[in-house]
C-alpha cells in the first residue's frame, strides 16, 4: 500500500500527505520480503478511526443500521463486516472503536448521529492520530511474544480478540483477525519507534515490509 496520499486545495494543487511511517522507511529501511521472510509488516496508512462512546444498546442499533454489524457480544472483542474492511473493536465498557476505509469515516460519522439523534454519546474521529501496522506469517505470534506483555498464546488470545496493552516502551491497541495476521494500532508519534522495534525484533525471523 502507498505511504503517500493526496488532496485537492482550492487552487487544485496537489499536496503530498505522508503516513506516519514515511519517514521511518527513508531512515531505517524496508527490507523486501523473500522466500526467508517468517514475518511481514505492512502499514495500512489513512485509514478512518473513529470512537465511539455511550450506552451499549443505543450505539448497537446506530452501528447496525449504519454499517450493517453488531458491537461485540463480549469484552475485548472484535467483529468485521461481510467484506471484512470495517470493524468494530470492544475498547471499554462504554467504549468502541471503529476502523474504515479512509474517507469514509466524515460521512460515517454524519450518519451515526444521524441515526441516534439526541441520545447522550460521543463521536471522536481520531484518525490523524493513529496508524495500523499488521504482521502476518507463521512467526507473527513469536514476534509479538518478544514485543508485548499481554499474553497472546492462541488458548488466551484466540482469533477476534483485540486488546490494549503494552507494546515495549509504549501502549498499543492489538488485535487478532486471522490465525496468522495480528493488527497493531498505533499512535502517530509512536509509529516511527514502533516500527523499528519490530525491524530489530524480528531480524531473526527474516521480517520483511511490504509498502
Amino acid at each position: 500500500m502507498s505511504n503517500v496520499a493526496t488532496f485537492d486545495t482550492r487552487t487544485e494543487a496537489k499536496i503530498p500527505v505522508e503516513s506516519p511511517l514515511a519517514y521511518s522507511y527513508r531512515r531505517s529501511g524496508a527490507p523486501v520480503p523473500d522466500r526467508k521472510s517468517r514475518v511481514v509488516l505492512r502499514e495500512h496508512p489513512f485509514l478512518g478511526h473513529l470512537v465511539l462512546r455511550g450506552g451499549a444498546i443505543v450505539l448497537d442499533e446506530a452501528v447496525r443500521e449504519v454499517l450493517g454489524v453488531s458491537l461485540p457480544g463480549e469484552p475485548q472483542g472484535l467483529v468485521h463486516d461481510a467484506e471484512g474492511v470495517r470493524s468494530v473493536q470492544w475498547i471499554s465498557p462504554d467504549e468502541w472503536l471503529v476502523i474504515v476505509p479512509g474517507g469514509e469515516e466524515f460521512e460515517l460519522e454524519n450518519r451515526l448521529r444521524e441515526a441516534l439523534g439526541g441520545a447522550h454519546i460521543a463521536i471522536s474521529n481520531v484518525s490523524g492520530g493513529q496508524t495500523l501496522v499488521e504482521l502476518e506469517g507463521e512467526a507473527a505470534r513469536e514476534l509479538l511474544m518478544k514485543s508485548v506483555v499481554y499474553d497472546v498464546h492462541p488458548s488466551h488470545f484466540p482469533v477476534g480478540k483485540g486488546v490494549t496493552t503494552v507494546f515495549a516502551k509504549t501502549t498499543v491497541i492489538l488485535r487478532r483477525p486471522g490465525e496468522e495476521r495480528w493488527e497493531l494500532v498505533v499512535r502517530r508519534s509512536f509509529a516511527d519507534y514502533t516500527y523499528r522495534w519490530l525491524l530489530d525484533a524480528g531480524e531473526e525471523y527474516g521480517i520483511g515490509v511490504e509498502r
